[in-house]
């Protein structure tokens, strides 16, 4: 009989797996930031080494990694390219529901899949009216099953997926289901405009009069209210990607730092590195990298042991929620002034086009409005004081109005 700990997958197992791979992504970083050129091959790489499969089961054919250990690799993931955990913020959130499913020949079948390298992107939200209490993209019957139609934004990651997630309005009830992104009827547009996180492949989905079989409806959820795990651990995979630019931050001033001969006339030493205050920024760097690690690692925990109990624990679930608010403000205050302190190594050269230094502070600034930080302190408060119900439903959207409710 083969031995639990044979069948382990070691931190350094991974790292000597993903190690290499990050590194060569991180090389051409900056390259593709100033050519937006979106990372088709870097994601091929991932998708080889079944990056997309490390909490699929070692006896479905992936890692069998813990939540921490994935959150570990998110976060160096993000220090090598940002954009990259984000775009595939989804397609972990469809492995843990796989492995959440009852066993069975569905479940097996898509996990079996996730193994051998197929990526879940997403289209949920929704541009003008969104989401708030109602989808406008529909799932309608049709002769020879159902016609999705419909416009989303914010589609992350779907142009580098195989399948594309998709939430939509059937008959009054909010659903998910699941549609070839290379489907008849499907378009899908680079046109996210944001400053920051360029290459999430963050645009528009369009979906006219396309096809889904019925074994591609996974039924009703996707913004409905309701504790779930599901909101923790997306908002946690943005944190990670918070922790990994504070880590690339540090780690490209330090590097600047280091090779930098140039310094000032009323400078406390003649090189930069060592410099007393130079010196104190690049510590304050790496506490603020360190400490933003840690945060996610120990929200990663907890979701570990919900996840581990079949996360229906009413009360793990809350828990879980208010430990991933509570962190996304301290990682938040962590990240952003640390990628503005990083400029204070240097003077005007630190800020050349060609070193793109400006890339962590835009993005870290645009990860962070996700799930505005105000909305969840708030929430955190009223939770808090008056035991007010967390937020588990984040759909975005313009409300009803009274006449609308009334009908």
């Amino acid at each position: 009989m083969t031995s639990t700990a044979a069948k382990t997958t070691t931190d350094s197992d991974l790292d000597a797996t993903f190690g290499p791979i990050f590194q060569s992504i991180a090389q051409r970083a900056v390259e593709r930031e100033i050519d937006r050129r979106l990372p088709f091959e870097e994601v091929g790489w991932l998708r080889n080494a079944r990056f997309g499969a490390l909490r699929v089961p070692i006896e479905h054919g992936g890692y069998g990694v813990s939540v921490r250990q994935l959150f570990r690799l998110l976060i160096d993931l993000a220090a090598a390219e940002s954009n990259l955990p984000q775009a595939l913020r989804v397609h972990f959130s469809f492995v843990e529901d796989q492995l959440l499913a009852a066993p069975g020949p569905e479940s097996e079948r898509w996990l079996r899949a996730l193994a051998q390298g197929t990526l879940i992107g997403n289209a949920i939200t929704e541009p003008g009216v969104g989401a708030v209490d109602r989808y406008q993209t529909t799932l309608t019957a049709s002769d020879d099953g159902w016609l999705l139609n419909g416009t989303k934004y914010y589609s992350t990651g779907s142009l580098y997926a195989d399948h594309i997630l998709v939430a939509a309005d059937r008959d009054g009830e909010r659903i998910g289901l699941l549609v070839d992104a290379n489907a008849e009827g499907v378009r899908q547009h680079d046109d996210w405009d944001g400053f920051g996180q360029r290459l999430t492949a963050s645009g528009t989905t369009e979906f006219t009069d396309v096809a889904v079989r019925e074994d591609r409806i996974l039924g009703p959820g996707y913004g409905a209210p309701g504790p779930t795990y599901g909101t923790s651990y997306l908002q946690l995979v943005q944190l990670a990607v918070l922790a990994g630019i504070a880590q690339r931050a540090e780690l490209d001033a330090r590097e600047w730092v280091a090779a930098r001969t140039r310094g000032y006339t009323h400078s406390a030493a003649d090189l930069p590195r060592e410099d007393p205050l130079v010196q104190q920024v690049i510590g304050r760097l790496s506490s603020a990298a360190f400490a933003a690690r840690a945060t996610v690692l120990a929200v990663a925990d907890l979701l570990d042991e919900v996840l581990n109990t079949g996360a229906k624990d009413e009360s793990a679930l809350v828990a879980v929620e208010l430990a991933a608010a509570q962190a996304q403000l301290s990682v938040i205050d962590l990240v952003l002034p640390a990628t503005t302190l990083l400029f204070e190594v240097g003077g005007a050269s630190v800020v050349s086009e060609r070193l793109r230094l400006d890339r962590h502070w835009r993005n870290a600034r645009t990860i962070s409005v996700h799930n505005p930080a105000i909305q969840k302190a708030r929430a955190i408060g009223d939770h808090l004081l008056n035991d007010a119900p967390l937020p588990f439903a984040w759909s975005a959207g313009e409300r009803r109005s009274a006449t609308e409710e009334s009908r």
